[in-house]
């Protein structure tokens, strides 16, 4: 439940097209709902202005079908469900419809864009697309309209320089690298709006599956440059949500 939708509650209790028996049954669920041990967090909008989303791994695909029926019925947001295995997303996608598919996420009730800010997703490389499109989807669950830019790593920096003018004007940057991730140094030294770094387990022995760009962003030298953990695009996404209109 979003403030919109508590305000509706409360002008139809006071119009009198919903009883005080209606809204008791709706607000039960507030602030979650038990489902088989699971507390679906109904209340999240409220307090942080994005609703919950799903975590697949650990889930059975029924628990998983169960949590998000109960976002869809309960909710009025939209409804995201992340990491699923193959058996999850065909059980969610059979009892609940057609969703946006991304890196073995899935989005029902997208919304409109409703968020101004121009917020760029930029990959060192095309094997960190699939963080980016997590990264993307869940942008676009939270009321953005994310641009896309890939493969611009420091191997061929001529190909990030012919883009420069996208980097510049955007409003936020998430930046997706993996290997030694020099990238997040480079777009953070030439723009100077919020930038969120995501390292990747791309990368031969060394790149310690992406040990060694968390540290390598941890420590760069354009400051001011937030740094989420290993493979976190959504996590990415969130923070972005909590800095931009």
């Amino acid at each position: 439940m979003d403030e919109q939708t508590l305000r509706e509650l409360i002008e139809g209790i006071r119009a009198g097209t919903t009883t005080p028996d209606d809204a008791v049954e709706r607000l039960r669920r507030l602030p979650f709902a038990d489902i088989d041990g699971a507390l679906v967090d109904h209340h999240r909008t409220l307090r942080q202005g994005m609703p919950e989303a799903v975590y697949g791994p650990g889930k059975t695909a029924e628990h998983c079908v169960k949590i998000v029926a109960e976002l869809l019925e309960h909710g009025s947001g939209p409804v995201l469900l992340t990491r699923t295995d193959s058996d999850q997303r065909a059980a969610c996608l059979d009892a609940h419809g057609t969703a946006i598919e991304a890196n073995g996420s899935l989005l029902w009730r997208a919304p409109e864009p409703t968020r101004t800010s121009d917020v760029l997703v930029i990959t060192a490389g095309t094997s960190d697309l699939a963080v980016a499109h997590e990264a993307k989807l869940t942008l676009r669950a939270y009321g953005f309209a994310p641009r896309l830019i890939a493969d611009v790593g420091v191997a061929g920096l001529h190909r990030l320089l012919a883009r420069i003018d996208d980097v510049t004007s955007a409003d936020a940057v998430i930046c997706v690298a993996g290997m030694e991730g020099a990238l997040a140094s480079v777009i953070g030294g030439l723009t100077a709006v919020p930038v969120v770094a995501v390292p990747t387990s791309v990368g031969y022995g060394a790149g310690l599956e992406g040990v060694t760009a968390l540290l390598a962003m941890h420590a760069s030298c354009a400051s001011g440059i937030s740094v989420v953990g290993i493979d976190n695009g959504f996590g990415a996404a969130c923070a972005i949500a909590r800095m931009c209109s």
